[in-house]
């Protein structure tokens, strides 16, 4: 769902008929190149590039901390389109496996998320057809800007979700943990704590619901998706280290479900754009001319 919806919206008819079936078998494993070593959350700062040769781009360049990286077999790659003044002219290249020139480096070891394999890519004078270019050249900017709303609302989902989880989790642990006499659950710091999570939780999944339902309507913008993320991610962070703190030592241990759960969520404040950034998207907005309350 996090790169199928490019070829819905900006893909020719012809691209869909040839790329997705395999994807939708489980054929074909898709992926999208955004970060590089130099260019994270400021896309704008890409240095891979694809210039127009004709009936092909010549594509260069190198990504990393690609999601499927390893294992795609489609992947959509992000390019400063070659020879422009224009920072934001970015060109979408639909490149696929056994291309010439087109290398995958190792596959990065992370904090958590083990299962999901991480890499680097690297694009050395790939000749991508013009039948593999997405949209139109020059305006793959603002197609991602597109996608990056849903991405990000897609990851609020799951990260109030895991939130959640996290809380009955923890729950649970203090309704049998004992100390002085007592269990956790009884007093009332833990009581406190664990209002104030289930509160915020609870908000947060009705602004998500309401996020879902712009989405339907098809009014869901790059700053309310912003929000989204931000909101869902930091709740999921303070509900993680509560949970991680009320555990105790056993907090710490592998064999409990919140410890793993606490290191394969410390990304979320990070990908598909850093808290920072989030808020820079909702400020700009704010003092725009088109502001306005999407409660309103």
């Amino acid at each position: 769902r996090l790169v199928g919806p490019y070829f819905d919206k900006f893909a020719t008819e012809e691209q869909r008929e040839r790329f997705l079936p395999g994807c939708v078998s489980g054929e074909k494993i898709l992926a999208i190149a955004m970060t590089e070593p130099d260019a994270g959350s400021d896309l704008a700062g890409m240095r891979s590039h694809a210039k127009d040769m004709g009936d092909h781009f010549l594509l260069n360049g190198s990504k990393t901390y690609i999601s499927n990286g390893i294992n795609a077999d489609i992947v959509i790659v992000a390019a400063k389109l070659a020879d422009s003044d224009n920072p934001h002219a970015v060109v979408l290249c639909i490149v696929e496996r056994g291309m010439e020139g087109f290398e995958r480096g190792r596959n990065l070891e992370k904090m958590g998320q083990s299962a999901q394999d991480t890499a680097e890519l690297f694009f050395n004078n790939v000749k991508v057809p013009r039948e593999n270019i997405m949209g139109e050249p020059g305006k793959g900017f603002i197609y991602l800007m597109t996608g990056l709303a849903e991405e990000r609302l897609q990851a609020a989902v799951g990260f109030i979700s895991n939130a959640r989880h996290a809380f009955d989790i923890t729950r649970d642990f203090c309704m049998e943990r004992k100390m002085f006499g007592k269990t956790l659950a009884g007093m009332q710091n833990t009581q406190f704590k664990m209002a104030e999570m289930d509160m915020e939780i609870e908000m947060a999944e009705v602004y998500v619901d309401h996020c879902v339902e712009l989405l339907n309507k098809e009014r869901l913008t790059g700053e309310i998706g912003a929000k989204a993320k931000y909101l869902a991610s930091e709740i999921e962070w303070r509900m993680l280290d509560l949970g991680v703190q009320l555990h105790g030592g056993a907090g710490f241990m592998k064999e409990y479900a919140i410890c793993n759960l606490f290191t394969g969520s410390r990304v979320n404040r990070i990908y598909a754009g850093t808290s920072e950034v989030m808020k820079l998207i909702v400020g700009r907005h704010i003092f725009s001319e088109a502001y306005s309350s999407t409660l309103v």
